[in-house]
């Protein structure tokens, strides 16, 4: 009878132990819970389509036609990290008189920003576009900017580019427009999403 207990005590100390003792995990391929991330290939060149802008301004008591045309040019592209190729754009602008004589005509690309810009936009972005913004203090408004390709939502810089009575361009950048600039947004893996 004395055996009983003990036998007892035994018993429970086994089930505790074996309990407790941690299981053999096999790894099988079969049973993979995520799947393994495999990069997109390149394709070809991504274009942003052409686009225009007409507007009618008036300024300096004179009416003045406005057009902005933005083209991709396929002889300059960009590519981003995984070597997809994006094709930059040229921007002509044209501020012509009311009798159609230009007042304005030139042509932009992203390297007629590049003092304005940093890196990785200087190498690897292109010039999204350019839109007429109004006219304020007797000269005619702009909006530039100049982004990475594959995330030209997201990712760009905004410059402000003004023409006056003389022609003159002035540019400066655009800090009104509370969007997040690349080198805060490089690196923050704080926000979750």
């Amino acid at each position: 009878m004395k055996l009983a207990p003990a036998i007892a005590i035994l018993a429970t100390a086994t089930l505790i132990l074996g309990a407790c003792k941690e299981k053999k995990q096999h790894t099988d391929e079969g049973n993979i819970i995520t799947t393994r991330y495999i990069p997109k290939r390149p394709i070809g060149p991504i274009a942003l389509p052409a686009d225009s802008q007409q507007v009618s301004a008036n300024w300096l008591g004179t009416d003045y036609s406005v057009s902005i045309k933005r083209t991709p040019i396929d002889s300059m592209t960009v590519s981003d990290e995984n070597g997809q190729k994006y094709i930059d754009n040229r921007v002509r602008l044209s501020v012509r008189r009311q009798d159609g004589s230009a007042f304005v005509e030139k042509n932009f690309f992203k390297s007629s920003f590049s003092s304005y810009v940093q890196e990785p936009f200087k190498s690897s972005g292109i010039l999204s576009s350019i839109r007429f913004d109004g006219v304020e203090n007797a000269k005619l408004k702009f909006i530039v900017v100049v982004a990475m390709p594959e995330a030209t939502d997201d990712l760009f810089i905004p410059l402000k580019m003004t023409i006056d009575g003389q022609g003159g361009l002035s540019i400066v950048h655009d800090d009104d427009m509370g969007m997040l600039e690349y080198d805060r947004y490089e690196g923050n893996d704080d926000d979750g999403v």
